[in-house]
């Protein structure tokens, strides 16, 4: 009388058919039935793979949407990076040609006292006078 998605989608209209059935026919016998509970569904072994595999791929699909999510926001993330790049490189140059070289100065000094406190720390390095 009814298919298996219809017992899992419908069922408490289901149980509702049956508990009248069973209790139209229990008044043959003299019987008042209370309640009548379908309390387990066994489907056929074919039936259970084919939802099986349908949950499977439900969840691929949900995790492919989010694959899909994530690159599209590591890849806005990456625009960001670079418009602010460009924009940092873009006042730089402003400011070198207002200003003059002395940022540059100042970060190839820093770049350097930098190097030389790594080469420092670092006990593979000998210093070597030159004369």
């Amino acid at each position: 009388q009814y298919n298996a998605d219809q017992l899992l989608t419908m069922r408490e209209k289901v149980s509702r058919q049956i508990a009248d059935t069973l209790t139209q026919r229990a008044k043959n016998f003299h019987l008042i039935l209370d309640d009548v509970s379908i309390t387990h569904l066994t489907f056929g072994k074919d039936f259970t793979i084919a939802v099986e595999q349908k949950q499977v791929a439900l969840q691929e699909a949900e995790r492919s949407k989010f694959v899909v999510m994530k690159a599209e926001q590591e890849k806005q993330v990456r625009v960001i990076e670079a418009e602010a790049e460009a924009e940092a490189a873009h006042l730089i140059s402003s400011a070198i040609n207002k200003h003059g070289r002395g940022l540059i100065e100042v970060r190839r000094i820093d770049a350097a006292v930098d190097v030389a406190q790594s080469l420092s720390t670092n006990r593979q390095v000998t210093y070597l006078p030159s004369s």
